[in-house]
């Protein structure tokens, strides 16, 4: 009898959790895209004015598309705050606290942002003559972006936030009391409750690590496959060049024996080496085969570094070469690093030190390593398109884009990789921001502002490391990572087990502060 009803509780219990698991999800996407809201109303009132001062009609055509597109996903999100959207997770039936701020005074939101829309509307449809600074349109939205309308949506957001945390702690509170419930029920299945818990949290960290590592692992697991398929017959043929180089010498110097033989050939025979080019035949046929052998090593050379790149085996840490993880990723940029037409391409300079086997997760260390090399190759690619509208470095004017890599043991149990460009370097500014999640410099398309925060969750939550950034506008940048050289086994643990708790990006207060911040 005690047992059933200790299963009665645990049922409860866990129907208890997926009640918070659903409410935590709902209401964090109010709060998203309420969030989400605010950003929307300062892009959007940088997008008008942008579209007003431009004189480039083609730019100004871009702006108007784009700021339509803000103004329809705005207008979408705040029908779904007040009246639901399924495919967004929104519930609708806002609070009365809520809905007295969208539809009474002082704040009025509702009218406020139909109103904001509206006008930011007629600016985007108006007539290329009537964009100017004196604009009624402009002037409204300008006003309202910069005062009315952002402190009523910063109001609003607020509510959905108090009211969130007080769902979600009424909802905790009575789960803890259904937790003490079950573990008073009966003294004999304390062991069996135990199980149950700690079942359940073994299954929540593993969630949250499946989150965090779905995407690389599934990366991974292409690279790795597509290099096995290719490695078998590449392997083929590379085994069997030195055999049919041997077959292709034995054959010539076995023509050139029925040469001297034959001292008087055949018409027949004349005509047909001189139209095969028999003496060009004998002469270019080994270099074709030398050139065929040296096709087929780099090609396993590639092979081996993108199957040293995909390690699929970064839950468990390993003693690795750090230079090899590194030239493995140097190896597969390289076609963004060679010379190509007027392109001078990207000089490497490696100054590795004597480093000892490194204590790490290699696959998780050659994400970072791409990240950091990727961003370097766009930044001095970047930099050279400013240098030169044709894409050429003129070497008189100005260095020739440089990456350099240097590692070393920095200090007893802890090894350093620098990774340094000389491109344009950064403002104090963008480096302040610089590992905050979704923050990039880049232009639309062409990243997502993960990169470097989660190459600095990796080292410095993963590897108990640090990563820094040393740079000046103008004078390049440099990224130094430290990590242990080896981890003590309860540090790791502790590690891992907080890395659970948090997930791999940075905690998810910063992240919405810097959503809803912009």
């Amino acid at each position: 009898m005690k047992l059933q009803l200790l299963a009665v509780l645990a049922l409860a219990t866990y129907l208890n959790w997926n009640e918070l698991h659903t409410v935590r999800e709902i209401n964090a996407a109010v709060v998203n895209v309420s969030g989400r809201q605010r950003m929307l109303s300062q892009r959007t009132a940088m997008l008008a004015l942008r579209m007003v001062c431009t004189t480039d009609r083609e730019e100004q055509e871009k702006l108007r598309s784009c700021l339509l597109a803000d103004l329809d996903l705005m207008e979408r999100s705040h029908n779904g705050l007040l009246n639901g959207d399924a495919e967004a997770k929104l519930p609708g039936h806002p609070s009365k606290v809520v809905k007295a701020m969208y539809f009474e005074l002082p704040i009025n939101l509702d009218q406020r942002v139909r109103q904001y829309i509206k006008e930011a509307r007629a600016l985007a449809l108006s007539r290329a003559d009537e964009l100017a600074h004196d604009n009624l349109h402009l002037r409204y939205i300008l006003t309202a972006a910069s005062k009315e309308l952002l402190e009523s949506l910063d109001a609003v957001v607020s509510q959905y936030q108090k009211e969130s945390e007080a769902e979600q702690l009424a909802i905790e509170i009575n789960q803890a009391e259904l937790y003490q419930q079950s573990c008073a029920a009966t003294a004999q299945a304390i062991a069996q409750a135990k199980q149950l818990e700690q079942a359940l949290e073994e299954l929540r960290q593993a969630q949250t690590q499946l989150i965090q590592t779905e995407k690389m692992s599934a990366l991974g697991q292409l690279v790795a496959g597509v290099a096995h398929e290719i490695n078998n017959p590449v392997s083929f043929i590379h085994g069997n060049l030195s055999h049919a180089s041997n077959y292709v010498k034995d054959l010539l110097e076995l023509v050139q024996l029925y040469q001297q033989e034959l001292s008087n050939p055949t018409p027949y025979l004349k005509d047909r080496s001189e139209d095969i080019d028999l003496d060009f035949l004998e002469e270019d046929l080994p270099k074709v085969m030398s050139s065929m052998k040296m096709g087929a090593d780099r090609i396993c050379q590639i092979v081996r570094s993108l199957r040293n790149f995909s390690r699929t085996d970064e839950e468990v840490m390993q003693e690795v070469d750090i230079h090899e993880g590194i030239d493995g990723t140097l190896l597969i940029l390289q076609n963004r690093l060679r010379a190509s037409g007027n392109y001078s391409g990207i000089q490497v300079i490696k100054k590795y030190a004597d480093l000892p086997q490194v204590e790490c997760y290699p696959g998780l260390m050659n994400q970072v390593f791409m990240n950091l090399l990727g961003n370097a190759i766009d930044a001095l690619e970047m930099g050279t398109a400013q240098d030169s509208p044709e894409g050429r470095v003129d070497d008189r004017q100005c260095p020739r884009p440089t990456i350099s890599i240097r590692t070393e043991v920095s200090r007893p149990n802890v090894v350093s990789v620098r990774i340094a460009d000389n491109g344009l370097g950064m403002t104090e500014d963008v480096k302040a921001r610089l590992f905050q999640p979704f923050f990039t410099t880049k232009p639309v398309g062409k990243g997502t502002g993960l990169g470097l925060s989660i190459s600095y969750s990796i080292v410095v939550n993963k590897h108990n490391g640090s990563l820094a950034c040393v740079s000046e506008l103008g004078q390049g940048t440099e990224f130094c990572i430290e990590i242990p050289i080896r981890h003590a086994q309860e540090l790791s643990a502790t590690k891992l087990g907080e890395q659970g708790s948090r997930g791999e990006l940075s905690p998810v207060q910063p992240l919405f502060q810097s959503l809803i911040g912009i």
